[in-house]
């Protein structure tokens, strides 16, 4: 169990989710050990995680005239269509309020789903997601940070299950990478305010969203209070926001760390580009750090090369996972 080796990372969780909240959002409180804050690694020094023969300032180069035209039209759907009335819809078609499910089963199970899942939005890498979520975990794994941590890496992108109930239409194929998935992967930003220019990619996209021509959308503020916090914003809907209600639905013990790299580490604009201060809780700063460090993995372990399924993963890989599953409350059969 890694947490032996990781004295400086034990902590004492408290989650209470109150079923009448909107996001249905965890409240934790974390101390270690010796009464101090977890430690933060300091961005610069964790560079070194870098796998793949890409350097780094190659990942996530996107422009019209470079970019794959699959990649292209995929953000140009995704500002067309990811609206405040989209995601209300979303948020009811996949709501775990009063029991509410679409199907029950395994992690196991989902990843034997998703095993042909290719990212249409991703200009990194064409393989399929699982490859990628194992990459990422033992990325986490390798470096020594704590299982709870390990296991949102295999965890990140489950979310992307929801092609299983979804359709083109609603840009949710996930059958093949030809098909629309505007509403399952890409960068989010936040819906209900303003598209900030400066932080998304394509902005050349962004008068193609019908909120931006609505009084009560397209300014700073739109909808939303000055400084109400992360978890008042409605980002694009996507595998994020599903995989986060999921989980809490779930009655997962993951901390609250590692709820918010699930739920926001495609937000980009927010995360990435310093976006979204004028609506931040004073709390959210230190929140935004541990979605970072989350980044670092998910962007830089994403490696053609690093061959992690087959025999390896049956043997040595799936077994240890499945045990950190079952203590953080995710083994047997789930609700999705």
């Amino acid at each position: 169990d890694t947490s032996e080796r990781e004295p400086t990372y034990r902590m004492k969780l408290q989650i209470s989710i109150s079923k009448h909240h909107r996001h249905q959002t965890p409240s934790t409180t974390m101390t270690t050990v010796d009464g101090e804050a977890p430690p933060m690694m300091a961005l610069s020094s964790i560079k070194s995680i870098n796998t793949s023969i890409k350097k780094e300032d190659e990942f996530r180069t996107y422009s019209i005239t470079d970019t794959s035209e699959r990649v292209i039209q995929h953000y140009k759907d995704m500002r067309t269509n990811q609206t405040v009335e989209f995601y209300n819809r979303m948020e009811k078609k996949y709501s775990f309020e009063n029991g509410a499910y679409r199907r029950l089963m395994t992690i196991d199970e989902a990843f034997v789903e998703l095993e042909n899942y290719i990212d249409a939005s991703d200009p990194d890498m064409d393989l399929p997601n699982l490859l990628h979520l194992l990459q990422t975990a033992e990325g986490i794994r390798n470096a020594g940070h704590p299982d709870w941590l390990q296991l949102v890496g295999l965890l990140h992108d489950v979310g992307k299950i929801m092609f299983l109930w979804g359709d083109g239409a609603d840009g949710q194929d996930g059958y093949s990478p030809k098909g629309k998935q505007w509403a399952l992967g890409g960068d989010t930003w936040v819906v209900g305010c303003r598209i900030p220019n400066e932080a998304v990619v394509f902005p050349e996209f962004n008068p193609l969203n019908p909120d931006m021509s609505n009084s009560q959308y397209n300014t700073k503020y739109g909808m939303y209070e000055p400084n109400c916090g992360l978890d008042d914003l409605k980002f694009a809907w996507g595998h994020d926001e599903y995989m986060y209600r999921m989980l809490v639905a779930n009655d997962c013990s993951i901390p609250r760390e590692g709820l918010d790299m699930v739920r926001y580490h495609s937000a980009y604009p927010w995360h990435d580009k310093g976006a979204y201060r004028h609506l931040m809780k004073p709390d959210d700063y230190e929140r935004i750090k541990w979605v970072q460090l989350f980044n670092k993995f998910d962007l830089y372990t994403k490696d053609g090369n690093n061959e992690l399924r087959g025999e390896k993963m049956k043997e040595q890989l799936w077994p240890y996972y499945l045990g950190l599953l079952e203590k953080y409350g995710l083994g047997g059969k789930l609700k999705w």
